[in-house]
């Protein structure tokens, strides 16, 4: 079977034979992400995967989960440290794949999984991925370590998209919503709801920023609030967000950390160089099939059993239902 694990450091693919067990996963993870202790979540949303309640040797194709060709993400466990980091604060609880502080670059894995960076000898800098946590705040986090510096300021955005629509009725409907004005309001603050275009739009006006999001598989570019001096980018990779900065060329070397001192995420919107080294990213990205196809994927919903196509059909059901523990349908 071949596992795909996305962990602080970048993405990186497991193989293991039928015979394979937890043990031998939780090895592999440790290798893969030189994370000592982790947590695990998998699935479309994301939920646990608790190896530690599995006896040590039992084998992988009997604990009940297909985790054959599954992505895996790994985040460091609260209040753990890497080795030699004991300077480093623990991550949040409500994190998954977060970026622990580092204060030297890791050993990566000889891997053409590995995140790709794209050298700015304009800049002085490299371009890189900051990998945002799994959590379905993705949006919410990208765009607060860039205009923010501060990833956990998802409720105070998601606040500010609810009094952007409550201050302008006629602009935002039910029919541009989906639902009413209150209806959404109260939803989007809800911590497991998606952002999308609506709130790049509401942000990008409210911290009057442009806001570019590339999409990995199309390579298609949104502009939100085009005009701004300034702009932030985010990259969309189908059901996930992340932010992209610009790392001073010779920093301590802490490319997984979305907060990395020296790091650029606000860039002058006359620039065009930054836009074509960040569509560069995006297509070696899109090489790396660093993205997931959510047009005609198939979900289900774990809570009543329906099915549904693609991350359109997911949404609407999470809308008009509250479900939001969805997985691959067999």
């Amino acid at each position: 079977m071949r596992i795909r694990v996305r962990g602080p450091s970048g993405q990186s693919t497991i193989s293991l034979d039928d015979s394979a067990t937890i043990k031998d996963l939780q090895s592999q993870i440790a290798e893969k992400t030189d994370l000592v202790t982790f947590d695990v979540k998998y699935g479309y949303p994301l939920k646990p995967l608790q190896l530690d309640d599995y006896p040590s040797d039992q084998k992988i194709t009997e604990i009940g989960i297909n985790l054959n060709g599954e992505s895996l993400i790994v985040a460091q466990k609260e209040g753990a440290t890497r080795p030699g980091n004991d300077d480093v604060p623990p991550q949040p609880a409500t994190s998954t794949r977060p970026p622990p502080a580092q204060t030297s670059r890791p050993q990566q894995p000889d891997s053409a999984d590995d995140p790709p960076e794209i050298a700015s000898p304009e800049h002085a800098g490299t371009f890189v991925l900051r990998v945002m946590p799994d959590d379905n705040s993705c949006l919410f986090r990208a765009v607060g370590a860039a205009v923010m510096g501060e990833m956990d300021t998802m409720v105070e955005l998601r606040s500010i998209i609810a009094g952007a629509i409550q201050s302008n009725p006629g602009e935002y409907t039910a029919a541009i919503l989906g639902k009413k004005p209150d209806e959404y309001c109260t939803w989007i603050q809800n911590e497991d709801s998606w952002g999308g275009a609506i709130e790049l739009k509401i942000l990008s006006e409210y911290f009057n920023i442009e806001i570019c999001s590339i999409d990995v598989q199309t390579l298609n570019l949104f502009q939100f609030n085009e005009g701004a001096p300034t702009r932030c980018i985010v990259v969309y990779s189908g059901i996930h967000y992340d932010v992209l900065a610009l790392s001073p060329s010779r920093p301590p070397y802490t490319r997984a950390n979305p907060l990395a001192d020296g790091d650029t995420k606000i860039f002058e919107a006359v620039d065009p160089v930054v836009l074509e080294k960040a569509k560069e990213l995006c297509r070696v990205l899109q090489g790396k099939h660093y993205y997931t196809d959510t047009s005609g994927f198939t979900v289900r919903c774990n809570t009543c059993g329906g099915t549904f196509t693609g991350e359109r059909g997911a949404t609407k059901h999470a809308a008009e239902t509250g479900h939001y523990d969805f997985g691959e349908a067999n």
